[in-house]
């Protein structure tokens, strides 16, 4: 299992990083099961309507409805995680920890509340990382 933080679904979805396509092609494959939570798709929705990222999706003839329907199709939804033993400085990251920490799940995020986190987090079986290698 994996949980995704939204820069991560942005690289994958919006930006098309070269540097996802292992993880493209592991969640297409079926190799990995993506898991998030509505609140997580609610982030996603609100940063699909920054400007910056508008313009990116405008770029390659796409829309928030699109990116929305790839996660809609790839995640698996959860309910809600209790809050984890541990806590990110940044209240907006606690989410994908406290899921990531309920399932033991790899957690995939750029961010470096969360990425300092590490040794922390692999105590309580989740190895937080910033790209599938």
């Amino acid at each position: 299992m994996i949980v995704l933080d939204t820069n991560i679904v942005l690289d994958l979805f919006v930006f098309s990083d070269p540097a996802t396509q292992p993880l493209s092609d592991r969640l297409l494959s079926g190799a990995l099961r993506w898991i998030a939570t509505p609140p997580m798709r609610n982030e996603l929705e609100r940063v699909l309507a920054y400007p910056q990222i508008q313009r990116r999706l405008q770029l390659h003839g796409r829309g928030a409805e699109d990116v929305l329907g790839r996660f809609d199709a790839q995640v698996q939804v959860m309910a809600v995680a209790g809050k984890a033993s541990v806590t990110c400085k940044d209240p907006d990251d606690q989410k994908f920890i406290d899921l990531a920490v309920a399932h033991q799940a790899r957690l995939l995020s750029k961010d470096h509340a969360v990425l300092c986190m590490r040794k922390r987090l692999l105590v309580l079986g989740v190895l937080a990382q910033e790209a599938i290698k």
